[in-house]
């Protein structure tokens, strides 16, 4: 595991962006993982400027995001096919057809995560996958206890990611408390990680990430065993 140790948020940011740049720039087919939330928000704001001033094509990039709220149609303001719509797809030129996120609202959800491993798999895996990490040590939406084998599977939400969720609701009650999300052993099967952390409310499950046990009930800890992870992090969060 590499710790890239930086300033603030925005150099947090920029290493993030260029990391992915630099990925899509050398690769002639690459498939991304992707996060949402507020952490990477910067990140896409760079990596945007980035490939629109350097005009790079991105007929070669595919992209599978994290996960998606349970009960949120795509088109719902809060749904993260919307945040990556505005954040990122729509600002650059990767065919929407080479972007998958889950259905939220899909009628059978027991389907719905097949079909998003089979998606996975006929991609080939993710070649370099983003990950923040939440209060509680979850990655992605995988909260603590959740089985280090799990592939894409639907989760109850804790009342912590509830409550770190809200924000972006008007009002607490509004947070869906389900969510589909790609699975610990799916995401360990990524050929790279990246793991963006930043402010000091992250800083005692970052620690505990590097330095504790392997245990389910800090899920990210996991990240010790993958051969390729690169941990960028702010001064408040180390």
């Amino acid at each position: 595991m590499k710790i890239v140790h930086v300033e603030n948020y925005d150099e947090m940011s920029m290493r993030a962006a260029r990391t992915v740049f630099n990925k899509i720039v050398e690769s002639e087919r690459v498939v991304l993982g992707l996060a949402t939330g507020s952490t990477p928000e910067k990140m896409y704001d760079y990596l945007v400027d980035m490939l629109n001033k350097n005009k790079v094509d991105l007929s070669h990039v595919y992209t599978v995001n994290l996960d998606e709220y349970v009960g949120l149609g795509d088109d719902h303001p809060q749904s993260y096919h919307q945040y990556m719509n505005k954040i990122f797809f729509d600002r650059v030129s990767i065919p929407k057809e080479h972007t998958f996120i889950p259905h939220g609202d899909a009628p059978d959800l027991d389907a719905e995560v097949e079909r998003y491993e089979q998606v996975i798999e006929e991609l080939g895996g993710v070649d370099l996958q983003v990950l923040g990490i939440g209060r509680n040590g979850h990655i992605a939406f995988n909260e603590p206890g959740t089985p280090f084998d799990s592939r894409t599977h639907v989760v109850d939400l804790t009342e912590t990611t509830v409550s770190d969720n809200a924000r972006f609701f008007d009002t607490v009650e509004e947070v869906p408390r389900q969510a589909i999300t790609m699975g610990l052993d799916t995401i360990m099967e990524a050929k790279s990680i990246v793991l963006l952390v930043s402010g000091d409310e992250k800083e005692e499950a970052l620690a505990c990430m590097i330095d504790c046990e392997v245990s389910e009930e800090l899920p990210a800890t996991i990240l010790q065993r993958h051969h390729d992870v690169t941990v960028i992090a702010d001064d408040e969060a180390l």
